[in-house]
């Protein structure tokens, strides 16, 4: 009983941030949205798209080969696929997690499943939230020749949930609901609006109207992904907005 207790204190802890992070240069939240922030093969580094505009701006009137360089390790942005992929196989040299993360993203898409469960699992291992939630899919669907497994399945959704991914939170709030058990369902759900999860808050909203979440619980989760949407806000990332398609993005 004991160790149920201690599991749940550690599943149902909210984390500080979500699995993204923050950026490595201006040092705020990084948006769930993909589109509003690039990651760089060089340094395996997710940088918003504020940085990337700022850092364009800024050398607008220096030599192109300054512009055209990540904007937080200033490599030079890689021209081809080709090398982009020998930079990411350096950083898989050293055991980068987003490295052997992507890598797997690419196996997978390349019909390769058992090369992308196995960067997944060494990816998982180095704490990458991410390369957890491949990996309950993987158990789930029985790809990258393992077999289904509901056990770990959960384990692998739970890490990812506990490391901040929203939407493997989201996950567990609904298998909770599944299971009519509400008490947890309402918990993971809280946990992922405060991390700014919209499709949480839409289902909050459902759940509340069938009399199942408080009126409290449901302001407090508004409040909570409201802050965690603003957090993610700054007048350098409004300009990026307005500039439209941001130069030396994604490799």
């Amino acid at each position: 009983k004991r160790a149920a207790e201690l599991h749940d204190e550690i599943l149902f802890k909210q984390p500080e941030s979500t699995h993204l992070g923050d950026c490595p240069i201006c040092c705020l939240p990084l948006s769930l949205v993909e589109s509003k922030s690039s990651l760089y093969s060089c340094c395996s580094k997710m940088i918003c798209n504020g940085c990337v505009v700022a850092n364009h701006i800024s050398v607008a009137e220096k030599e192109e080969e300054i512009r055209k360089s990540c904007p937080f390790c200033r490599q030079p942005v890689s021209s081809t696929e080709k090398e982009a992929d020998r930079k990411t196989m350096k950083r898989i040299e050293v055991n980068d997690p987003v490295a052997l993360r992507q890598w797997g993203y690419k196996c997978f898409s390349e019909g390769d499943h058992k090369s992308a469960f196995e960067c997944w699992t060494r990816a998982s291992k180095l704490g990458d939230a991410s390369a957890h939630y491949e990996l309950s899919h993987s158990y789930k669907e029985g790809k990258g020749g393992v077999e289904k497994n509901e056990k770990l399945e959960l384990y692998h959704l739970e890490q990812a949930a506990i490391c901040g991914h929203p939407l493997a939170r989201h996950n567990l709030g609904c298998a909770e609901g599944g299971n009519r058990r509400f008490d947890r369902s309402t918990k993971h759900l809280i946990i992922a609006a405060n991390l700014g999860y919209d499709d949480a808050v839409k289902l909050l909203k459902s759940t509340y109207a069938l009399g199942m979440v408080s009126k409290g619980d449901l302001a407090s989760a508004l409040r909570g992904h409201q802050a965690a949407v603003d957090a993610t806000k700054s007048p350098q990332r409004e300009v990026a907005e307005a500039f439209g398609r941001v130069p030396n993005t994604l490799e």
